[in-house]
């Protein structure tokens, strides 16, 4: 995967993303997600490849400074259509070199993000480099479990599926093992399709 080619792919699924990824198991397992939320009261939010705005829609605290950035101009036109007439701030942007200053956010959202960028870790290391010192990383993504190896199939599937814009071998532990010494998990959870979707909270060590 590339940014150019994930443009191009991401065109491709604007028309239809919300029909499969804001729809059924995913709508259902997103709305767990964010009723278990609460964000504090004028908390500035970073959506890190909102796509077509899928979480903004579950937000019910209206009393938030809220950006949503994504790479592909076609699902951020999506998502600026369903809240035109909000103050979100879109701005068209690569998650793996943000345009903000340090430590600018109290929440950063990643849902379904780690796993399309072409790298994980430098998406991952802007999201930590913009969290406020006592904020939280909230991710939704898939991961492979910490003990699973991938089997035959699905390594020989693996560069196929990442061809069309996502990566079904990302394994969080070995992600997030390049900042334990800075993040601590705060939570970490199946949410969805036996464990191979997970809800994860992280934050700074203090």
């Amino acid at each position: 995967m590339n940014n150019s080619w994930n443009k191009v792919i991401y065109k491709g699924w604007s028309p239809i993303y919300d029909k499969i990824f804001n729809s059924h198991l995913f709508l259902d397992a997103r709305k767990r997600i964010f009723e278990e939320i609460h964000f504090i009261d004028d908390a500035k939010v970073l959506f890190v490849g909102v796509g077509t705005g899928a979480d903004l829609e579950l937000i019910k605290n209206l009393d938030l400074e809220i950006t949503a950035i994504d790479l592909s101009a076609h699902m951020l036109k999506k998502a600026m259509e369903k809240f035109d007439n909000t103050s979100i701030n879109f701005l068209e942007m690569d998650a793996q070199h943000m345009e903000f200053e340090n430590e600018s956010f109290d929440y950063i959202v990643g849902s379904l993000v780690l796993s399309v960028v072409p790298d994980a870790n430098e998406c991952l290391q802007e999201m930590i480099r913009v969290l406020k010192g006592e904020g939280k990383i909230i991710i939704f993504d898939k991961f492979i479990s910490k003990d699973e190896r991938l089997s035959l199939p699905k390594k020989l599937l693996r560069p196929i599926i990442r061809f069309l814009g996502t990566d079904i071998g990302l394994r969080f532990e070995d992600l997030f093992s390049r900042h334990d010494k800075n993040m601590k998990i705060e939570e970490d959870r199946p949410v969805m399709l036996n464990g191979m979707y997970r809800k994860i909270i992280i934050s700074k060590r203090m």
